[in-house]
């Protein structure tokens, strides 16, 4: 987020400026318009910039598939699974890739904004990083420390960061920020005067906490069982709606929800309470790194049979991508776990068969009557009966609508205001609600306002000054 708010302060000073991270690990992912596949994060960063998403902005993408091993996606194509082992042997391989694509960034834009990935003083791990200060020596980068103090312990997370690294490495550290402070800003100052004296290092300044910042959580950790997503609000009409989004555990662009936790009077939780499944106006099944293995989750978890009563009595379910397979009759899968045919949920008329080939697509279409972009992410493939949810621009059927059940292979489908609002229309009827959706709600503006608000906070709590200063001491 701090990465993006510099860059978006940039931006508005008309600077040509990229964001870059050379090692992303997330399931929350983005197609961009050349067919690869990079971290939402980066997707964020890139708006900030005014730019369309590259594979340049994260060459590594690493895809947790179970707690042992992930898919490895390389200039946004995937390249094959690896275990924490043996990642170490491809750490030169994918250095070089990472050093030569910094490099064509730099040589194209005034500045570039790189974002680490943990923590500089994983030292454990210093052997080999290419991602954190192995990039900064390699490059030549400065280098800022940002400490969050919700979690505690702030003063000694710095000092000991610094700490930690070697002289060549500690060289490049040319100060720290301190990130979500709540409170009064005097009572840090004596820690922030001490922590200046004991390292020789400035702090550029404390960003304070901001509710407005719940857009487009960079991994499966932003998104916790329980957790209500945005920032409610009053329904415009005599109800609101409940949507209980299903938790799994290895949810996949849990981000997809979060248009409609922007519209007013629509609550929506994170939950893996078959009680909250039962109980809610609409479930969402999201998607998934590992279908089959949580499809097992979800049947274990006791998820099943609401979700078969929800579609028994006409209550609405809607399931995007590995939710949408998980619905199917079957699902064939020599691919993502090796598990052959495993029998579905059986709540949509179709078959599910994972193709070699990762279909990565930004498809166009019409539902619900309303234009719709989306993009796609997925190995399965799906052979249906029944009404398409989407009719693609060349009249190709996507999804399935079956009774008050929706599934698509589509994320982004809930950005498209038109098409929300229509849904939740259509949802509320079948629910029995009496919600009337907003008419002006515009995801596309709300997400450009996050931004803004970020480039705020850098402008107001950075001292930008020192900050622009470092950056023209790495021309």
């Amino acid at each position: 987020m701090l990465t993006a708010g510099i860059c978006r302060w940039l931006y508005r000073q008309g600077v040509k400026v990229a964001p870059f991270k050379a090692q992303n690990m997330s399931n929350n992912s983005a197609v961009t318009p050349d067919g690869g596949e990079i971290g939402r994060a980066q997707v964020l960063q890139a708006a900030a910039c005014g730019l369309e998403p590259s594979v340049r902005f994260n060459p590594v993408l690493l895809k947790p598939g179970s707690e042992h091993s992930s898919q490895v996606v390389v200039l946004g194509q995937p390249t094959g699974q690896v275990t924490a082992g043996n990642y170490r042997s491809l750490k030169a391989e994918l250095s070089g890739t990472v050093f030569s694509t910094l490099d064509s960034l730099r040589a194209e834009y005034d500045v570039v904004v790189c974002e680490g990935a943990g923590s500089p003083a994983e030292i454990n791990l210093r052997e080999g990083d290419f991602v954190n200060m192995g990039l900064a020596r390699a490059a030549n980068i400065p280098a800022i420390v940002v400490g969050d103090i919700d979690r505690g312990g702030v003063f000694a997370a710095l000092y000991g960061t610094l700490a930690l690294l070697d002289p060549e490495d500690q060289a490049l550290i040319r100060g720290f920020v301190i990130n979500k402070f709540r409170g009064s800003r005097s009572l840090l100052d004596p820690g922030l005067d001490m922590i200046s004296a004991r390292t020789g290092r400035p702090v550029l300044g404390v960003l304070p906490f901001s509710q407005d910042l719940w857009l487009d959580g960079e991994d499966s950790l932003s998104y916790r069982d329980g957790a209500v997503l945005g920032r409610p609000t009053p329904p415009l009409g005599p109800d609101g709606l409940s949507v209980a989004v299903i938790r799994l555990p290895r949810i996949s662009n849990a981000t997809d929800a979060e248009a409609l936790a922007a519209e007013p009077g629509v609550t929506v939780r994170l939950t893996s309470n078959p009680a909250d499944v039962a109980a809610a106006d609409l479930v969402v099944l999201p998607g998934s790194k590992a279908t089959v293995a949580d499809l097992a989750w979800l049947r274990d978890m006791g998820l099943a049979a609401p979700l078969a009563a929800r579609a028994a009595e006409g209550r609405p379910i809607l399931a995007i991508c590995g939710g949408y397979q998980m619905l199917a009759g079957s699902i064939t899968d020599h691919v993502e776990s090796a598990s052959g045919q495993v029998p579905g949920l059986g709540l949509l008329p179709s078959r599910i068969t994972f193709a070699e080939t990762k279909t990565l697509s930004r498809p166009t279409g019409t539902a619900l009557g309303h234009p719709v972009t989306g993009y796609e992410i997925h190995y399965g493939q799906a052979e249906t009966t029944g009404d398409p949810l989407i009719t693609l621009a060349d009249g190709t059927p996507e999804g399935l609508r079956h009774g008050s059940i929706w599934g698509t292979h589509w994320h982004g489908l809930l950005e498209n205001n038109a098409f929300r609002r229509a849904f939740l229309a259509e949802v509320a009827a079948t629910a029995g609600r009496a919600f009337v959706p907003a008419p002006d709600t515009d995801f596309a503006a709300l997400r450009l306002r996050q931004l803004d608000l970020l480039g705020d906070l850098v402008a107001e709590y950075l001292d930008t000054d020192l900050l622009q200063s470092i950056l023209d001491s790495s021309r």
